[in-house]
């Protein structure tokens, strides 16, 4: 059998060494555009701000890939497939055969197709290379950044160039920052709290066109016809799953690559995890993109042990966040905007003097959405009801109100 993995994070990772684990001697090849050992993508953005060195986010040894009888093609990006014949075929112009094969390729950002995107100093954040050139950049003398949209990247990236002494400012065009995650409240008193820290945050605006002065980023030309200095921009305008070499392959896609719940795809013995698989969503009951670690692991191991033959039915995932933003912490989980709609209920509470905000979305008597500020600890079991899908019907009032659920929990079995 010869099993083949197309990416080496979390998803890929934890693929093959499930595989690795039950079947100990058969072939198993993994192809990345990344030349490098398994790292830790979320802590990125420690390196720009000099709080992590390069090596500490490493996850694996170096000796990783020989210990696990990995054959490797790093550095290497797939072009396009032949699913008939069961080959992928590299850049480089060599060519791979697999027998069972998953798409681990995760996701890429979005491209700004404005004049001058293509100068030196606009950058994105997504690997470890991006978090090193930005450095370079900073350590060169670059000292006014504008970070593009106000999602977690883009505010892990201005974070982090804070931290270094830059003067930067987050462009965004939605009215708050993290709109994808949060509701206009805690949107608001995120947005206040970067302020506070020295963060300008300037709504409504993008970018039309960037100036360039010896090759590289000076100024920017804004939407309103303003114009900002600036000789260091990180694009953070979001990502899509990196899907492009499977355009005319017969692998069904709508977003990402649509999956069963055995994360199998449309095409028999073709997997798929992580940011590229559009699996089961829990609360939404339909299939959906969550692009986030623990999720990507998951699916991993869940395609390894159907790739193996050993059937495991993928639960389905749930989108969550939680995020420390100075110090303001943040977290939520489901369906977080509900649309508008009969079915849904929404409670809420907000503490003004302490800066607590708590809301919950049922979906009739099921609990299906929060949103917590400064108030996370307990976090975790709001995403297990969430999860569980349990009947809250006598509860929701008593879930709003209290802060220890655990007790509330046990009178309720």
């Amino acid at each position: 059998m010869k099993y083949l993995i197309i990416g080496n994070g979390v998803a890929g990772i934890q693929a093959a060494e499930t595989l690795r684990e039950i079947d100990t001697t058969s072939t198993i090849i993994m192809v990345s555009k990344e030349n490098t050992i398994p790292y830790s993508r979320p802590l990125i953005s420690y390196i720009v701000s000099g709080e992590l060195e390069n090596r500490e986010i490493f996850i694996r040894p170096e000796d990783y890939y020989e210990k696990l009888k990995i054959e490797t093609y790093l550095g290497k990006t797939v072009r396009n497939m032949d699913v008939e014949n069961r080959k992928v075929f590299l850049e480089s112009g060599e060519s791979i055969g697999w027998d069972r094969l998953l798409i681990a390729t995760g996701a890429d950002p979005r491209v700004m197709k404005v004049d001058g995107s293509d100068l030196g100093n606009i950058f994105f954040l997504r690997n470890l290379d991006d978090a090193v050139n930005i450095v370079k950049s900073c350590d060169s003398g670059a000292r006014k950044a504008i970070v593009l949209g106000g999602g977690l990247v883009g505010f892990k990236a201005a974070y982090g160039l804070l931290k270094r002494g830059i003067d930067v400012s987050i462009l965004i065009t939605s009215p708050y920052p993290l709109s994808q995650v949060a509701d206009t409240r805690s949107g608001q008193l995120i947005r206040k709290t970067l302020e506070d820290y020295g963060l300008a945050v300037e709504v409504g605006k993008s970018v039309k066109a960037f100036e360039g002065r010896d090759g590289k980023v000076c100024g920017a030309l804004l939407n309103d016809g303003q114009r900002v200095d600036c000789d260091l921009v990180v694009v953070g305008k979001g990502v899509d799953p990196a899907v492009s070499f499977l355009k005319d392959s017969g692998v069904n896609i709508n977003r990402g690559i649509l999956v069963d719940e055995n994360l199998r795809s449309s095409v028999p013995d073709i997997y798929a995890a992580g940011d590229v698989a559009e699996a089961p969503d829990i609360v939404w009951r339909d299939n959906r993109v969550n692009a986030i670690w623990p999720v990507a692991a998951e699916q991993g191991r869940v395609a390894a042990y159907n790739m193996l033959g050993i059937e495991r039915r993928y639960q389905g995932s749930l989108g969550r966040n939680v995020i420390r933003i100075f110090d303001l912490d943040f977290m939520a989980g489901g369906i977080i905007n509900p649309p508008d709609e009969d079915r849904y209920e929404v409670l809420s509470v907000y503490n003004e003097k302490e800066k607590k905000y708590k809301k919950l979305v049922f979906e009739e008597d099921r609990l299906v959405g929060m949103v917590l500020v400064n108030c996370v600890e307990q976090g975790g079991v709001l995403l297990n009801l969430i999860a569980q899908r349990r009947n809250l019907s006598s509860r929701k009032k008593e879930l709003l109100d209290r802060e220890d659920y655990y007790s509330m929990l046990r009178s309720y079995r």
